[in-house]
């Protein structure tokens, strides 16, 4: 698995910490594509993760406190050491899931 080195402009806008202008312009119609992409370290707090396809991304001690990723595509995403408190998580994935990943860095895998 390759981390994507992403020149998307609102991938930067999150590299930047700019997670509301991120949001506003998603909500204005900018595309985006974050699959595969390095999240680690990122303050995420404020993502609207709402129909986001996050599959494969290193979110190793991201701070997704309080983020609702219900409707996130995170399959083979890896949370190793995230701040997860209040995070809310696709029913796909079971606890065990997310805690393998959270302790070991294992990718998470779906439910079938």
């Amino acid at each position: 698995m390759v981390l994507l080195n992403n020149d998307d402009p609102l991938y930067r806008l999150l590299r930047e910490g700019l997670v509301e202008e991120f949001n506003r312009r998603r909500r204005d119609g900018d595309e985006c594509d974050l699959r595969a992409c390095d999240l680690r370290s990122l303050d995420l707090r404020k993502l609207d993760a709402a129909g986001m396809d996050l599959r494969d991304c290193y979110l190793r001690q991201a701070d997704l406190r309080g983020v609702d990723l219900t409707h996130t595509n995170l399959e083979g995403s890896s949370i190793n050491g995230a701040k997860i408190s209040g995070t809310l998580f696709p029913v796909e994935l079971s606890a065990e899931e997310i805690t393998l990943s959270l302790l070991h860095g294992t990718r998470m895998r779906y439910r079938k």
